[in-house]
């Protein structure tokens, strides 16, 4: 029972840091894609709640590599070059569905 208690807690501590990392990164997104990732940004992008937590680490994984996107692809490199493989997981599991 100990080990499933701890096992559990470990989970939420784990979730509980990776949205905390995931706000902390969204903040540069706000502008574009909304306070929840509700709008087409600048009447270009998918609306990225819609995505699920799979299509949104590939597409800012893509973007990271010049391999993904379209009409914005070249400010979306510009946007996720700094994130880490930690950051791309956090923005995609607060995001995405």
């Amino acid at each position: 029972m100990k080990k499933i208690v701890t096992i559990g807690l470990l989970a939420s501590l784990m979730t509980t840091s990776l949205l905390a990392d995931g706000v902390a990164a969204y903040k540069k997104c706000v502008g574009c894609h909304g306070a929840n990732g509700e709008k087409v940004a600048l009447g270009k992008s998918k609306i990225i709640k819609d995505m699920s937590k799979n299509e949104l680490a590939i597409a800012l994984m893509g973007y990271q590599k010049g391999t993904y996107g379209g009409a914005m692809k070249a400010l979306m490199k510009g946007q996720v070059k700094g994130l880490s493989k930690a950051d791309i997981d956090a923005l995609a599991e607060m995001i995405g569905k």
